[in-house]
């Protein structure tokens, strides 16, 4: 689980609870017309725009904005130094039992490859393909949700007009004002809060899942063109450094 993502809903939800509890109550921002129509209306414009399957498959990516595994590079790298010293050593088809204890099957594919004999060109072509689809799924339930983040203020201002064609309509009725009234302010609020709590943060944290992803990947990719080459372990572990910040590179070799 990610801290920061489980930190900031604790802090934006948490502290907007508290204001509300500390004006007079939930009960009074509680609005089922109002919820209606930000909510239902923004999923709604969302189907519009997006295929069904799109729309409900989403939901299911957003997961990965709290419940990710992060990603360790420095281990990535260690587990590669591991594998070329044992091809190098006793050839490249003693990753044959190796292979078998990867869990990371992007990683499984890519050595299996190698073992299989392929050319180092052909291994690259089958692997970037694979990671173009992946960048497109993930930059896909990114865009949902960021429509999502830009349909519920609109959807928020259609139901505060709602409300304030209501109120015009019932004002030689006093009793029935509070209630559209409440429609109108509360569509907006309602609107934001879904917008800019919601689906614009996890848009945003899936942009930032999928570059460190893509990053893990071509990194991977890298990793085993070295194998399949044949390259020296210190080579390959040089190249994969190349990847991230200075300050975080440590060698396992003693230069």
């Amino acid at each position: 689980m990610d801290f920061a993502t489980v930190l900031g809903i604790i802090s934006a939800f948490g502290l907007v609870t508290i204001a509300i509890f500390m004006g007079g109550g939930v009960k009074l921002f509680i609005n089922v017309p109002a919820l209606m129509i930000v909510v239902g209306g923004t999923l709604g414009a969302t189907m519009i725009s997006y295929p069904l399957r799109d729309v409900f498959g989403v939901f299911a990516v957003a997961k990965k904005a709290v419940f990710t595994k992060n990603i360790s590079i420095k281990q990535l790298i260690s587990r590669f130094v591991d594998f070329a010293k044992k091809s190098r050593k006793e050839g490249i088809l003693a990753l044959e039992g190796e292979v078998k204890g990867v869990k990371d099957e992007f990683l499984k594919k890519g050595v299996q490859l190698s073992i299989d004999g392929l050319e180092p060109q052909e291994i690259e072509d089958v692997l970037e393909t694979e990671v173009g689809f992946i960048r497109s799924r993930h930059q896909l339930g990114a865009e949902v949700f960021t429509t999502m983040g830009t349909f519920s203020p609109a959807l928020g201002m259609i139901g505060t007009l709602i409300g304030l064609v209501q109120m015009l309509q019932t004002l030689d009725d006093p009793s029935r004002i509070g209630p559209a009234m409440a429609v109108a302010l509360l569509t907006t609020f309602y609107g934001s809060i879904m917008a800019n709590i919601v689906c614009l943060p996890i848009a945003g944290k899936l942009r930032v899942r999928s570059k460190e992803e893509v990053l893990t990947k071509e990194m991977t990719i890298r990793g085993i063109i070295s194998l399949a080459n044949g390259d020296n372990p210190r080579i390959l572990e040089q190249r994969l450094m190349a990847f991230i910040p200075p300050d975080q590179r440590e060698s396992s070799f003693k230069y």
